[in-house]
């Protein structure tokens, strides 16, 4: 049996961060290895507990969340963070995603939700993280960016039908099919792309599409 996922909990609401610990701890599959109650501690953990996933808060006395996301992606060998969030659709979320973030969960989300996101997250190769994530994205696009745009043109044409597939939320199998190709095919592809982009994972790569203008609000 492989190790358990090593979870840390970033919230400043010791109530939610009870209720994450309980809802983690309960499966026999994911542990959660620590708790900091505002961002700087968060980070300072995460440095010194190597956890696989960080839950972290937006919202945090002392550093927000959005640059500890940014502080925690940036350590050697980084875990993936999953953002927390009130509202399904916040500028802040979408700033902490565009810092790192593998996706973001809303704070109300059922038990499930939760545990589905920590270890999608995880596997790095999913999904994105949670259907909101592709939600925000559509309502607060972000802007075009040049160097984004010049980064996606430089991709193959295949390459840029992978980027459209991953974007539009679909699985590696999924878009295998579509392709009449092999899911491996489709794997290779993925890597090909994030290495093009320089990104560390899928979500990251679908802002990459959206800031480039390959996809826009509404695509499907």
């Amino acid at each position: 049996m492989s190790a358990a996922v090593r979870v840390l909990l970033v919230e400043d609401q010791a109530l939610i961060r009870a209720g994450l610990r309980m809802v983690v701890d309960s499966q026999d599959d994911l542990t959660v290895v620590g708790e900091a109650g505002d961002g700087l501690v968060g980070v300072r953990e995460a440095r010194r507990l190597r956890p696989d996933v960080v839950v972290m808060d937006v919202r945090m006395p002392v550093l927000d969340g959005i640059e500890a996301t940014s502080r925690v992606v940036g350590l050697p060998a980084p875990p993936k963070v999953l953002v927390l969030t009130t509202y399904d659709l916040d500028e802040s979320a979408l700033a902490a995603v565009r810092a790192g973030a593998s996706g973001f969960l809303l704070k109300d989300a059922p038990p499930e939700d939760v545990l589905s996101a920590i270890r999608r997250v995880h596997a790095g190769d999913a999904v994105l993280a949670a259907s909101t994530t592709r939600r925000l994205l559509d309502q607060l696009a972000p802007p075009l960016d040049p160097v984004a745009a010049g980064l996606v043109a430089a991709l193959t044409g295949r390459e840029r039908e992978v980027l459209v597939a991953v974007a539009r939320g679909w699985s590696n199998a999924e878009v295998a099919a579509f392709l009449s190709v092999a899911e491996g095919t489709v794997k290779t592809h993925v890597s090909h792309v994030l290495a093009k982009l320089g990104v560390r994972d899928r979500v990251q790569a679908v802002v990459a599409a959206y800031e480039s203008g390959l996809v826009r609000p509404g695509d499907r």
